[in-house]
């Protein structure tokens, strides 16, 4: 026979076919097989024919393969969970009911509080005084009156008297603080004062008590 392509072609088998496409490929070469077998009866000689006559096809049917059931995949062992260790808890101390003897027991006497010092607060300081005033031009007081006799001799001086001046402005007592060396004069002086009214010291709002100097000068040229 010369070179060329055969008559039947097997087909190519896919791969992981199931049972049933397997059968039917073996039905299919053997029916190749027997087409095969006639052609080949033909062109051979007689002698074997007749053996060839004799050559009948059986087909066994394969069982299918078995499926194998999947097996889950191993279960990985878990470890046992460790007991969790109990911290046992510390021993409660239980307060003795039994009343303590005094010999083993007693009470330090509690230090009594330390008196607080307390500052007195310093007073107000007092309100200034204002001297009284006897120069006043409302007042309207009189020059005390040169002595004629005095005028005469010509007696001159300076008279410096210390007065002591009531809440109401009036002259209370009358010193000679300094004399004019002339008792006429110093006189003359005194009586003027007695007539006066003053301008009364005062502190804060109040009027007060006061002494006041009153200088009186006797000139001839006046």
């Amino acid at each position: 026979m010369s070179d060329s392509q055969p008559l039947f072609s097997t087909p190519e088998i896919p791969a992981k076919q199931p049972a049933r496409r397997l059968i039917e490929l073996l039905l299919v070469v053997g029916i190749h097989a027997v087409l095969l077998g006639l052609i080949v009866t033909t062109t051979l000689r007689p002698e074997f024919q007749q053996s060839l006559a004799t050559l009948s096809v059986k087909i066994i049917e394969l069982a299918p393969p078995k499926t194998e059931a999947p097996q889950p995949p191993p279960v990985k062992p878990t470890a046992a969970p460790r007991p969790k260790t109990q911290i046992a808890p510390p021993p409660v101390m239980v307060a003795a009911t039994s009343t303590p003897s005094s010999s083993n027991f007693s009470v330090a006497p509690q230090a009594p509080p330390r008196p607080v010092e307390t500052v007195p607060t310093p007073p107000a300081p007092p309100a200034p005084i204002v001297a009284a005033r006897f120069d006043a031009a409302y007042l309207q007081n009189p020059k005390p009156v040169y002595p004629t006799m005095s005028r005469r001799l010509g007696e001159e001086g300076r008279v410096i008297l210390k007065v002591k001046v009531s809440p109401q402005g009036l002259p209370l007592t009358i010193e000679i603080k300094q004399s004019s060396n002339f008792s006429r004069l110093d006189e003359a002086a005194r009586s003027a004062v007695e007539l006066w009214r003053f301008v009364p010291a005062k502190q804060g709002n109040e009027t007060i008590e006061a002494w006041v100097l009153v200088p009186l000068l006797f000139s001839l040229d006046s």
